[in-house]
């Protein structure tokens, strides 16, 4: 398992999280669902860290 490809899954998760919550706060619905598409990517990336670690 790669510690550099975990750390760029937290560091997207921790992003689209930011802008999910800033866009929310302006009612900017697009960027939101961007920052969430974001945030899953992250999430997507670090559980194929996790797999490919756990072979």
């Amino acid at each position: 398992m790669s510690a550099g490809e975990r750390a760029k899954a937290k560091a997207e998760q921790a992003v689209g999280k930011a802008v999910r919550k800033a866009a929310h706060a302006v009612h900017k619905e697009t960027l939101a669902a961007k920052g969430a598409a974001l945030e899953a990517r992250g999430r997507m990336r670090d559980a194929k860290e996790r797999t490919k670690g756990s072979r």
